[in-house]
C-alpha cells in the first residue's frame, strides 16, 4: 500500500475518531452492509462499556450508538481471545436495554439492540467469517413462526419477535482469505488488512478513504498510533511465544514419560512400582517448574509493556510480590 493510500486501522478509528458526528458515515456504511438496510447514526452514547482504560490499549473497543429510529447499536472489537465471549456480548446487549429504559417506564420504552463483534481470534469451531443470530418462535408441533398482534393508532399490526428482540453478527475476520468482491466482503477486507480498493463504491468505505488516512493525522496521533500497532504485535508475538513454549514443554514431557514407560515394561513389580512413584513425583516436579518458568517469561515482557504488575498477576496467576521482583 503506498504510503499516501495508508488507511487507519478500524479498532484505532473506532476509539479516537468515529465518535466524532463528521465521520458517522463510516460506522453508518459498515452496519448498513450488514443489516442491508440503509442506516444512519444519530448520536454516540456513553456507558462503562465505552469508556477508555488500559486494556483498551490492545483488547477491546466498544462503540455504542444510537440509530434514527432510536434502536441501540453495540460494536466490540476484540484482538485477544476472552473465554466467556459469548457471555460477555449477552451481559452486554442486556445491559444496553435497561440503561435505556428509566424506572417506571412501560415496556414500550425498550429498543431493540444490535450487537456487533469483529473478532481477530478464533471463536469456536465454524467456516464462515459472518455469523447472524436472532429471535424467533417457532411452533413446536406446527413449525409456525409466532406473531404478536399490535394496535397502533386504532390500526391493527402484526409483529415477529426478532423486530424486538437483539440481534447478534460475529465478524470473525482471520477466516476471511477470498477476493472481495461485495461490498460486505470490502469491509471484511479492510477490517482485516487496512486496505481499501480505489474503486470503491461500498457504503462507508468511501468515507474512510477521505476520514481515515494515516497522513491526514497530526504528527502526536501518528505516534501514538503507531505506538498502538507495536503494541498489538508485541501482544500478540509474547502470546505465540507462550504457547509454542507451552507446546515444547508438553511434547517434551510426553517423550519423556512415553520412554520412562517403555523402560519399566518387563522390570520386577517391586522396582516398577518404585519407578512409577518417582516418575510421578518428577513429572509434577517438572511441570510445576516448566510452567512458572513459561509464566515467568511472559511477565516478564508484559511488564516491559507497561502493563501494572497486579494486571500481570491476574493475567499470569504469579504473585504480585514475585512479579515485583522481575526485571
Amino acid at each position: 500500500m503506498l504510503e499516501d493510500n495508508k488507511y487507519v486501522r478500524f479498532d484505532w478509528a473506532a476509539k479516537r475518531m468515529l465518535r466524532d458526528k463528521a465521520n458517522f458515515a463510516v460506522l453508518e456504511g459498515l452496519i448498513t452492509v450488514l443489516l442491508n438496510e440503509e442506516v444512519h447514526i444519530v448520536e454516540i452514547l456513553e456507558s462503562e462499556g465505552n469508556q477508555e482504560n488500559y486494556y483498551d490499549k490492545f483488547n477491546r473497543v466498544d462503540i455504542k450508538a444510537k440509530n434514527s429510529l432510536g434502536e441501540i447499536i453495540i460494536v466490540e472489537i476484540q484482538l485477544t481471545r476472552e473465554r466467556f465471549y459469548l457471555e460477555r456480548i449477552l451481559y452486554g446487549v442486556s445491559k444496553a436495554i435497561t440503561e435505556h429504559i428509566s424506572l417506571g417506564d412501560k415496556y414500550d420504552k425498550v429498543k431493540k439492540v444490535y450487537s456487533i463483534s469483529i473478532l481477530y481470534f478464533d471463536l469456536g469451531i465454524g467456516a464462515d467469517y459472518l455469523y447472524h443470530g436472532k429471535t424467533v418462535f417457532v411452533g413446536v408441533h406446527t413449525g409456525d413462526t409466532l406473531k404478536i398482534s399490535d394496535k397502533e393508532e386504532n390500526v391493527l399490526k402484526m409483529k415477529t419477535p426478532d423486530k424486538l428482540f437483539p440481534e447478534y453478527f460475529i465478524i470473525r475476520v482471520n477466516e476471511f482469505n477470498q477476493v472481495a468482491k461485495t461490498p460486505l466482503e470490502e469491509w471484511i477486507e479492510y477490517l482485516k488488512s487496512g486496505k481499501i480498493s480505489d474503486s470503491t463504491d461500498a457504503p462507508g468505505l468511501k468515507e474512510a478513504k477521505q476520514k481515515l488516512q494515516y497522513l491526514k493525522m497530526t504528527k502526536e496521533e501518528r505516534t501514538a498510533y503507531d505506538k498502538h500497532i507495536d503494541d498489538i504485535m508485541i501482544q500478540n508475538d509474547v502470546l505465540d511465544t507462550a504457547k509454542i513454549e507451552g507446546l515444547a514443554e508438553g511434547r517434551a514431557i510426553g517423550l519423556a514419560e512415553g520412554r520412562a514407560e517403555g523402560r519399566a515394561i518387563g522390570l520386577q513389580e517391586g522396582r516398577a512400582e518404585g519407578l512409577a512413584e518417582g516418575r510421578a513425583e518428577g513429572r509434577a516436579e517438572g511441570r510445576a517448574e516448566g510452567n512458572n518458568e513459561g509464566k515467568t517469561e511472559v511477565a516478564i515482557n508484559l511488564k516491559r509493556m507497561g502493563m501494572t504488575d497486579d494486571d500481570i498477576s491476574k493475567v499470569t496467576g504469579l504473585p504480585v510480590e514475585l512479579i515485583a521482583t522481575l526485571v
